[in-house]
């Protein structure tokens, strides 16, 4: 089966997507939002730094007041995992979702996924708010109290040095793993007073408040583990596009969020830049609207002749 007709083809429905659907719907575009689900926000078991909302709110609370706001202007949603995008001859784009879509524009709001630790049930911690993943979102709720950073490279390294702001109580656990990082790194991590521990760990108890482990036969406990092991963008699409993409592989875009490929856009997690919330929005406000704009100028409804 082949849709056609579309001006813009979303892909993702996080808070990038979703808030890009809202605006092309208001700007009276015919627009359809791809969506697998995943959504790295539904995991946020309260967000208490994004601006509106005094005392937090739940990540898929957030997702559902979007989705009802968009579901009042009549975007078309496909509940299903974008598995290819190609540009066709014509001009445009195909992109196969169970059904095969055929759209002018596409925005990527695709985003990432974080590397999880070897522990059993990781999603439901992080749930719980146990387990945790960005400490610019949450470290502010754990002041001067005791935290662990799981990871033996860089990016632990980075993240317990963050957190070090908030609470002189930090533990780096390498879970046995061989530690990466180097000297120069070491020495900010002693200066800090960031405690390296490389034994294995055994015993994990999330609950009543807290997480307690066994390392190397030693209870410690902690109020919550941060995971340090990065995370990998969802770039299959993008790399199916040929756009450019930067080193650590997220999509590199202009300040209209446009890729390198013309009529692709990419806003949120998958795009280089700072991965909260309300800059994934902004993101798909920038690029919603600058669709929108290309189509007046086709129209011969806007000052300019070409943006």
């Amino acid at each position: 089966m082949t849709t056609s007709g579309f001006d813009c083809a979303i892909v993702g429905g996080g808070p990038a997507g979703l808030t890009a659907a809202i605006y092309l719907a208001r700007f009276r575009r015919r627009v359809v939002l791809i969506d697998a689900g995943q959504s790295r926000a539904s995991l946020i078991p309260r967000s208490h730094n994004h601006p509106g909302y005094p005392d937090g709110i739940h990540g898929n609370d957030l997702l559902e007041r979007m989705r009802q706001q968009m579901d009042r202007f009549g975007v078309t949603v496909l509940s299903a995992k974008a598995t290819d995008a190609r540009p066709v001859l014509d001009g445009g784009f195909r992109i196969e979702a169970g059904q095969t879509l055929l759209a002018d524009h596409i925005i990527l709001a695709t985003g990432s996924r974080d590397r999880l630790p070897p522990l059993d049930d990781a999603l439901d911690h992080i749930r719980q708010g146990l387990l945790r993943q960005c400490p610019i979102c949450d470290a502010y709720e754990l002041s001067g109290q005791p935290v662990a950073v799981i990871g033996a490279g860089d990016c632990a390294a980075g993240e317990a040095l963050f957190l070090r702001h908030y609470t002189p109580d930090i533990s780096m656990l390498t879970l046995g793993s061989e530690l990466t990082v180097p000297p120069p790194l070491l020495a900010k991590l002693e200066k800090a007073g960031v405690r390296i521990v490389t034994d294995e760990a055994s015993d994990w108890d999330f609950g009543d408040g807290g997480v307690g482990v066994t390392l190397g036969g030693s209870p410690a406990r902690f109020r919550a583990v941060y995971s340090g092991l990065g995370s990998d963008p969802q770039n299959s699409l993008a790399r199916s596009l040929g756009l450019d993409l930067a080193e650590d592989g997220r999509i590199s875009t202009d300040a209209h969020q446009q890729s390198s490929v013309p009529g692709v856009f990419a806003a949120g997690d998958v795009v280089t830049g700072l991965n909260q919330i309300a800059v994934a929005m902004a993101q798909g406000e920038i690029a919603a609207t600058h669709v929108h704009n290309l189509l007046r100028v086709q129209e011969d409804r806007c000052l300019a002749d070409s943006l």
